[in-house]
């Protein structure tokens, strides 16, 4: 990896697909450019998965929370559960928490709204940033999003070039995976454009969303190469830059050193 202070913003790698070379692959990234990672729960497994994973490596943190697709399983008690996760101080942001509408047969949409705004409160609550989960429920998410005002991301970005401009109004950033590399992808190339400096973020969301030429692969960090790269061709600045840039907004949004 020729490139430098990588900061991966989004990534599961208490995902099983990493279970047989998880130890081996994280030290290979983070002496390869790869400076912090961002690691965000989806469940309240995964919480501890993931705070284990950040007791571990010093370069790589967590969030905490429950993603919409587990949400029918989220009562008061793991709400406690999750304010306690809170005070580790590898944990920087509650996510990966937020709304889905693609899949019928997941939690239920008036369930799903409960539980997002639960959360939303809760980092309202502790001063942390969210990591927020949109995928087809856009207006419902900018909604709870105006009401609450928190700091945070929405991750993975996926809303159309206009939203971009109230997303930012609202003092969120915007995290762009793998999928701006897609030939397909005109949407997100142009809401990539859009974006404020001060508010984009790049993650990886791995093991899923490998950008090309690796698409259909397992993604990790190292391939933020591929998507840094068409960030800063749509953009129109060097890639290196586009890492600093993107390195030092994800360190202010989640309290690291710059």
């Amino acid at each position: 990896m020729e490139y430098q202070n990588i900061f991966d913003s989004h990534a599961h790698y208490d995902d099983e697909r990493f279970d047989e070379d998880r130890h081996e692959l994280l030290p290979r990234l983070f002496d390869s450019g790869v400076r912090f990672v961002m690691n965000a729960a989806s469940s309240m497994e995964s919480c501890v998965t993931s705070i284990a994973l950040a007791d571990r490596y010093p370069q790589l943190y967590c969030a905490v929370g429950v993603h919409p697709d587990a949400a029918y399983r989220f009562t008061e008690t793991d709400c406690a559960a999750l304010a306690e996760y809170a005070k580790h101080d590898k944990v920087l942001a509650i996510g990966e928490i937020g709304l889905d509408y693609h899949y019928d047969d997941a939690s239920p949409r008036e369930v799903q709204r409960a539980v997002f705004e639960r959360q939303l409160q809760l980092a309202v609550e502790l001063d942390l940033p969210v990591i927020v989960h949109d995928r087809e429920a856009h207006q419902d998410t900018l909604d709870l999003l105006r009401k609450y005002r928190p700091r945070g991301v929405l991750h993975c970005y996926s809303g159309s070039p206009e939203m971009v401009r109230e997303v930012a109004a609202l003092g969120l950033s915007l995290g762009f995976t793998g999928v701006v590399t897609f030939k397909n992808a005109r949407k997100a190339a142009e809401a990539a454009r859009l974006v404020p400096d001060d508010r984009l973020l790049i993650e990886t969301d791995c093991p899923y969303m490998a950008p090309e030429p690796c698409r259909g692969k397992r993604c990790d960090s190292s391939l933020l190469v591929h998507t840094g790269v068409k960030l800063a061709e749509l953009r129109g600045i060097m890639p290196q830059e586009l890492f600093d840039l993107t390195c030092r907004n994800a360190c202010e949004l989640f309290g690291l050193p710059i």
